[in-house]
């Protein structure tokens, strides 16, 4: 019965998703590009990290990570609006924002290596070749399909996945927390919610967090639609996308770290298929189908972006092509080389770096316009940048 309920939700989330009112709202199509960008990959590892490591505390540490992730879209946004404003940048702010766009593009090196090999995890987990190894083969295989494919006839036919996936991420989504939420609700009844004590406390949970900041990334990606979408639509939909993500993440972690006890739980890239499992037989098909379609959809995204950023820094020196060599090189050495929890770490603190620069043009912007508080906020987003790129560790 809560199988065909389950995928009565994902059918009518899919419905809604499709119908030609939301498909076709202007507002709506600006703001699922960064809300499919924040909840993707961190979604399925997120939960069971925050539940084994923070116990009772993970829905206080989901709130902190999404609240430190706004004010860093507070900080896009800003400059979004700048931008608009401002007819010519100053040298400092174009130079910034130069450096800004190069950092960028190497994080999704590191984001690309973070996609596929949840790719590869997920798309073994229900086989019998369920073991790191073929996760990394498949990984591997993967990276080369789309370097072929970037050489030989460029991404646009598999972008138009990209939409479709969007759909089917979100439809599924849906389903998993109205399962969770049926389960929380019989825990409730049964009287056998947990609160499990913390494994990592002090300093170690503080960098444990800031390695985490990822998870909830994507918003940035409202920055670059202006050959789409005016300034106004953009900040307005970024935020709107925010806001949406921070609800369904922290319903997510607090239906999650209360009806599951964590000391049996295993610690990997597909922990949530097996808490899945227990919930409905059903999920941990939905949440594999998902997975596959999320990261290779983001995978293609992220790699197009990253080539044609190096292409305009580089002023057309290193071309798209090579671009594309570069990260499938650097992601296949990430693959082998490092496990998926210290490729979050790394994209962690690429895109803390991206946002560190982005906070100092914003803080730079709002003292040249006399906004004194926005521009200490900003000036203390930019430390904190700094910070969690310095500091951000790994899951043990």
């Amino acid at each position: 019965m809560l199988n065909a309920s389950i995928l009565a939700v994902v059918v009518l989330a899919g419905a809604i998703l499709i119908w030609p009112r939301v498909a076709n709202s202007v507002t709506w199509r600006a703001t699922i590009t960064p809300l499919a960008s924040i909840i993707g990959s961190g979604f399925l590892v997120l939960g069971p990290i925050l539940d084994v490591s923070y116990g009772g505390y993970a829905p206080l540490v989901m709130l902190g990570l999404c609240a430190i992730a706004y004010l860093f879209g507070s900080a896009i946004r800003f400059n979004i609006a700048e931008i608009d404003r401002r007819s010519r940048p100053s040298r400092v702010l174009a130079g910034l924002d130069r450096i800004a766009s190069t950092v960028l593009a190497f994080a999704f090196f590191v984001s690309v290596a973070y996609y596929l090999n949840l790719f590869g995890a997920f798309g073994v987990s229900l086989t019998q070749l369920n073991d790191g190894f073929h996760a990394k083969l498949l990984t591997t295989a993967v990276f080369m399909l789309i370097l072929f494919t970037g050489w030989t006839r460029g991404f646009a036919a598999l972008e138009r996945m990209e939409q479709i996936s969007v759909g089917l991420k979100l439809a599924i989504i849906a389903g998993l927390v109205f399962g969770l939420a049926m389960y929380f609700g019989a825990s409730v009844e049964a009287d056998a919610l947990h609160f499990d004590p913390p494994q990592i406390t002090g300093w170690a949970s503080v960098t444990l967090m800031a390695g985490l900041i990822v998870t909830v990334q994507g918003f940035e990606t409202s920055r670059y639609l202006s050959a789409t979408y005016d300034a106004d639509l953009r900040i307005r939909s970024m935020r709107l996308a925010q806001w949406i993500s921070t609800a369904i993440y922290c319903i997510y972690i607090v239906l999650l770290t209360y009806a599951f006890e964590t000391g049996p739980l295993s610690l990997d890239e597909t922990a949530i298929i097996d808490l899945m499992q227990v919930v409905a037989p059903i999920l941990p098909l939905l949440l594999v189908v998902a997975a596959l379609s999320a990261q290779f959809s983001a995978a293609i995204a992220d790699t197009s972006g990253s080539g044609g950023l190096i292409s305009e820094i580089s002023r057309g020196r290193i071309p798209e092509k090579l671009a594309y060599g570069i990260l499938v090189g650097i992601g296949i050495v990430l693959t082998w080389t490092a496990n998926i929890f210290e490729i979050i770490s790394y994209a962690s603190r690429a895109f803390a770096v991206y946002y560190a620069i982005q906070s100092t043009i914003a803080a730079i912007g709002a003292a040249m316009s006399g906004k004194r508080w926005r521009a200490a906020l900003f000036s203390a987003l930019a430390i904190v940048g700094g910070a969690i790129a310095v500091f951000g560790t790994p899951v043990e």
